[in-house]
């Protein structure tokens, strides 16, 4: 059965509970209206821990100003049901005045360089502040030995792997596989923004990183390669704002260069903006 604790406190009993039990835990944070992509980050934990917690909260330091935190959308009696559903111990469900004490305006944070400059940093300036901001928090706070992240934020991802290398958390980082619908469109709780006639063709977004990756492997240059997608991507009625091939630090590669790639994508259907990758390696 499910626990919810809305007490730091009470969290920190809980979880030290276990710990003098010898039990391993795991953790999944997210910002709620939970679907099928975040409940298999709670079994991927279970796999690797006795006890699983995860965290359900929208973070008001990583929207922009004319972004959607008032709208995003807030589910939280469905959240626990599918939590329990997949396997989840423990549902930590922190206030906004139990996460930033001081108050948003007043509080520390903490920035990651480099990787936090580029591609989603670039369109969303200050996003990854509050990314690593509320990571380090909710890390500190559970003291998970193993936690989980899905790989479809691709560079939220590399943010909190420098974030936990350099600031030395004690934690396992897992990053999961993406979750996609049958026509390959990635799951993400903006989906639900797509109108009926948007949402057929929100797949485009996955066929055009796999032809960016065919395109890459067939030695087309990356800069034709990214052209190319950003042509496809307007021409079905995206407004993209990039569409790129990267080494897995997100660096840029040469033409021909072997190793790691990755190919990522956003781009706005309508009102609703929508981001994705495709992992894959040359040579």
């Amino acid at each position: 059965m499910l626990e919810t604790i809305t007490d730091l406190s009470a969290l920190r009993a809980r979880i030290d509970g276990w710990r003098r039990a010898g039990l391993r835990v795991g953790f999944v944070p997210t910002m709620g209206n939970l679907h099928d992509g975040h409940y298999s980050l709670v079994r991927l934990a279970r796999e690797r821990a006795d006890r699983v917690v995860a965290s359900v909260f929208v973070n008001p330091t990583q929207f922009g100003p004319n972004e959607d935190f008032a709208r995003y959308p807030r589910t939280p009696e469905a959240d626990a049901r599918g939590l329990d559903a997949a396997g989840c111990d423990l549902l930590w469900l922190p206030s906004v005045e139990t996460m930033y004490p001081y108050g948003v305006e007043s509080t520390v944070r903490v920035r990651v360089p480099g990787v936090t400059e580029v591609l989603e940093g670039a369109h969303r300036p200050g996003h990854f502040d509050g990314v690593a901001t509320v990571v380090a928090r909710l890390l500190n706070q559970v003291r998970p030995d193993v936690a989980v992240f899905g790989r479809k934020d691709y560079q939220q991802l590399a943010v909190v792997r420098y974030l936990v290398r350099d600031l030395a958390f004690p934690v396992e980082l897992l990053g999961a596989q993406i979750v996609r619908e049958a026509d390959g469109l990635a799951m993400s709780s903006r989906n639900q923004y797509l109108s009926a006639e948007e949402r057929p063709r929100a797949a485009e977004i996955h066929r055009c990183l796999q032809a960016m990756r065919e395109a890459v492997l067939a030695g087309a240059p990356r800069a034709q390669v990214e052209d190319e997608a950003l042509r496809r991507l307007a021409a079905a009625g995206f407004e993209p704002d990039y569409a790129v091939v990267r080494r897995d630090d997100l660096t840029e590669p040469a033409d021909g260069e072997p190793g790691a790639r990755v190919a990522l994508v956003a781009a706005r259907l309508g009102r609703t903006r929508l981001i994705d990758n495709l992992e894959f390696a040359v040579g």
